[in-house]
């Protein structure tokens, strides 16, 4: 199996933590690689026009995350030859496809459109797949169906969750829907769901889960979704218990009394900024203020992808973490084993 790495870029509050790799004919091509988690040996290839300017880090307390507001349209521009997100946004808001055509002129593909075939959600970081050619982005799209009917796995997320799940692997199985409350999009677990609760859009979802590492209360977790649908990984280890860190949208739903979590009303609890305890506060080195912008500790950290033709052996696509997530596993003092 043929592994690529790509290279740490920063991150962007709106659009999502990035890391760029993009395939198109005759191969793949990625960013080079850093150091990071899962840091096997692989092949190392620079996109044309990569840039290798760094931005200062500033004392942040969140090492790597890059603000959006910060950056001009020629400097995102810059940055996406080498790292890209995935995010359609608002019209008019500055995201991946409102300069896909800038994008495409400055990788040195001419007339050729880009088109995302994979990529995480608007706060998850990781990998991301582009593809100027309709024909080899069908047929991983193809791969991707055919996988998740067979139940193998073909993305590995890695989440540092508040609390520890109960066993050290397994699967996590729900029903959910998607419901616009107050003008938010959230995802509502269903209970016993009828045929005609499947007809108006519940679906059926599977992840499989495995911890890492424990220490601190907190968790290092691989989660390898089997179904496809929005923020499935944040809602299903919410049901565990066990919501990842920087999860402000749905943690919420997860109340504690006398040192006893339980779940609270999926459809009655709003989303609120996640503040952890006091004892996880000082372990991150994090004011109550800071930890209210703490960045969603889920990231696409390997994808598997066909061989380049048939024959040919599968390739495995690395992104090693951001400098936060990081940071935050030392601070935890979790390590992969």
């Amino acid at each position: 199996m043929r592994t690529v790495l790509a290279r740490e870029m920063g991150g962007y509050n709106v659009l999502g933590r990035i890391w760029g790799v993009w395939r198109r004919r005759p191969g793949v091509r990625a960013v080079p690689k850093a150091p990071g988690f899962g840091t096997e040996a692989g092949h190392r290839l620079r996109p044309r026009g990569s840039s290798k300017r760094s931005r200062p880090l500033g004392g942040q307390p969140f090492p790597g995350l890059l603000q959006l507001e910060n950056l001009s349209r020629e400097e995102l521009v810059d940055v996406l030859r080498a790292a890209v997100v995935d995010q359609k946004g608002k019209p008019g808001e500055l995201t991946l496809f409102s300069v896909l055509p800038e994008l495409s002129q400055s990788l040195g593909l001419g007339d050729q459109e880009l088109q995302v075939v994979q990529a995480s959600g608007k706060e998850t970081s990781g990998l991301v797949l582009l593809s100027s050619c309709p024909q080899t982005a069908s047929r991983l799209q193809k791969f991707f169906i055919y996988s998740r009917r067979a139940q193998r796995p073909t993305a590995t997320y890695c989440a540092v969750t508040d609390g520890i799940p109960a066993t050290s692997e397994g699967k996590i199985q729900a029903a959910l829907k998607l419901e616009h409350v107050d003008g938010v999009d959230l995802v509502i677990p269903v209970k016993s769901p009828s045929r005609k609760d499947f007809q108006e859009g519940v679906k059926r979802t599977l992840s499989h889960f495995h911890v890492v590492a424990m220490g601190s209360g907190c968790a290092l977790v691989q989660l390898q979704p089997l179904t496809v649908f929005p923020s499935q990984l944040q809602v299903h280890m919410v049901l565990q218990l066990c919501p990842v860190l920087g999860d402000h949208t749905y943690s919420a739903r997860v109340g504690t009394v006398l040192g006893q979590r339980f779940l609270l009303p999926a459809e009655s609890t709003k989303p609120q900024r996640q503040v952890p305890d006091e004892a996880l506060l000082r372990r991150l080195c994090l004011t109550p203020s800071q930890a209210a912008q703490l960045p969603l500790h889920l990231h696409l950290h390997c994808l598997h992808l066909p061989g380049m033709r048939p024959g040919e052996a599968p390739m495995k696509l690395l992104a090693p973490l951001p400098s936060y997530f990081s940071r935050t596993l030392q601070c935890l003092g979790l390590h992969q084993q």
